[in-house]
């Protein structure tokens, strides 16, 4: 009863998996990365007795833009698709007298019923489509809860610390590697994995990596207050920090991030600020308006006190005498360094060559000079040896030219 029981399912699910079939998935919604393809069948349609996870040779699985498409066979991958358009799996081991002749399909038909009565009547094989979300999914929020390190380098002042800063925004990320997320993450799914599963994981994950992202960035020049401007090259040092993580072990990679709003330690804020400060002091202009400016709405509040009396008045009047010194002084320091060196004077030129500069100053190359007809100076000189010469010493005796 048994064998005869075995022989009858062996036959109607070998008949019943010879229809050729249609795969298709709709648009996935953006809180699915990966779901099982599941074959399309109208009220129309005989096919309504074929095994689920049976895919029958010649069968056609259409790919939509922003998916990418996997047939697993006893649990490997044995086809994959990234071009929407439509796909026949011509080299199923489910054979079909619909495709691929007839003749060589009844045979391998015939070897199919026999292999599936040794299983008494299963199929003895799992065959599964499975379609990816490839699309950028956005509106992942991230906010860090303690304040993360961030090097705050000012050359203009010689700071070189480091501070808190906390930072919310939201970032996007997409599927980059099917094959690798499949290996790694989702496997065979019944249905769908959707992005619950895995978002708080890589959520943690990118707020450890935004300490040594932040390191980069300062290393590139960029102040934290200026981190809204420059999303790119976070998100840029972002995937060069989760490569490891993300990209090379689960194929997901950051496509953008987004910052909301971030903020510094008051303390430490505080303290660059007062720095910036003083290092603005430097410039003898700038201190004397700031000086003039404390000084003004110094003396406007002492004349507002309707109490202070006449000595007041005139002690007002003696410190409004010494800034405007100060403030002068101040003033004439920065024209000073504001004002260019004054220019070295000129070389005197060099005599050409043969020419001969004159006691009065002019370069001349003739006997005579220009300017005042003095006579060129003779080079030569007669020793007292009686030899000529023409250099400091007499070659013969030693003796010294006479001045």
């Amino acid at each position: 009863m048994g064998l005869l029981q075995a022989g009858i399912g062996a036959l109607s699910g070998v008949l019943a998996d010879q229809w050729r079939e249609y795969f298709y998935c709709e648009g996935m919604p953006e809180n699915v990365l990966a779901v099982k393809g599941v074959k399309r069948t109208s009220g129309r349609s005989s096919n309504y007795k074929g095994e689920d996870n049976i895919i029958s040779n010649g069968s056609i699985i259409a790919v939509n833009e922003g998916q990418c498409m996997m047939i697993v066979e006893q649990g490997a991958i044995v086809e994959f698709c990234a071009e929407p358009g439509e796909f026949v799996w011509d080299s199923s081991t489910e054979p079909s007298i619909f495709y691929g002749g007839l003749g060589n399909g009844i045979k391998a038909t015939w070897e199919q019923l026999k292999k599936r009565f040794t299983f008494g009547g299963d199929t003895g094989k799992d065959q599964r489509v499975y379609y990816f979300n490839t699309k950028e999914l956005i509106g992942n929020k991230y906010g860090t809860a303690n304040p993360v390190p961030f090097r705050v380098v000012d050359r203009n002042v010689g700071l070189d610390m480091d501070i808190g800063i906390r930072c919310f925004g939201e970032y996007s990320y997409r599927m980059s590697d099917p094959m690798l997320f499949y290996k790694n993450v989702c496997g065979n799914i019944a249905s769908e994995y959707t992005r619950d599963r895995i978002d708080s994981q890589l959520k943690t994950e990118l707020l450890t990596a935004l300490q040594p992202a932040f390191a980069k960035i300062s290393e590139m020049g960029i102040r934290y207050s200026a981190l809204p401007g420059h999303t790119t090259e976070l998100a840029s040092v972002l995937n060069d920090v989760l490569s490891e993580q993300w990209k090379k072990l689960r194929g997901v990679e950051v496509v953008s991030v987004g910052v909301s709003s971030i903020t510094a330690n008051e303390e430490d804020e505080k303290m660059i600020k007062e720095l910036q400060r003083n290092a603005a002091f430097r410039d003898p202009k700038m201190a004397g308006a700031h000086l003039v400016g404390a000084q003004a709405a110094a003396m406007q509040a002492a004349a507002a006190n309707e109490n202070a009396g006449a000595f007041m008045g005139f002690a007002g009047m003696n410190m409004a005498q010494n800034a405007a010194g100060n403030v002068q002084g101040l003033f004439q320091m920065g024209q000073q360094q504001a004002a260019p060196a004054p220019a070295a004077p000129a070389a005197p030129a060099a005599p050409a060559a043969g020419g001969w500069t004159c006691a009065c100053g002019a370069v001349n190359t003739g006997k005579f000079c220009s300017e005042c007809g003095a006579k060129k100076p003779s080079d030569e000189w007669t020793c007292a040896c009686g030899v000529v010469n023409k250099g400091k010493f007499c070659p013969e005796c030693g003796a010294k030219r006479p001045e």
